[in-house]
């Protein structure tokens, strides 16, 4: 689970999920992506760099430049993981005090 928190909090940012998106269509060097979502070639590097620790994006050195891709595999076993969540959620022990009222838990 402590990858899949690592993946979550990268894509806690809406600049990064600019990124992804972009990303999933075509394979971009950091200065298309800045002039693409309007940020600064540095501060794109610096979320590229937090997405890339999370295993989100690789990048491939093409001559001078790097061009970066999503790692879909990451993204494909985070969805998994949260259908699995979603589909088979935790039991859970209901106090004394929901019983009496009947009320169920997410009241």
């Amino acid at each position: 689970m402590d990858e899949n928190l690592k993946v979550m909090k990268a894509l806690s940012d809406k600049s990064r999920i600019k990124i992804v998106k972009l990303l999933l269509s075509h394979n971009l060097c950091v200065g298309s992506l800045a002039k693409n979502i309007g940020l600064s070639e540095a501060a794109v590097s610096q979320h590229l760099k937090v997405l890339r620790k999370a295993g989100v994006v690789i990048g491939e050195k093409r001559g001078y430049y790097t061009h970066y891709l999503i790692n879909k595999d990451v993204i494909y076993h985070l969805s998994h993981e949260l259908r699995s969540l979603v589909d088979n959620p935790p039991a859970v022990k209901i106090c004394c005090q929901h019983k009496k009222k009947g009320r169920e838990i997410n009241d």
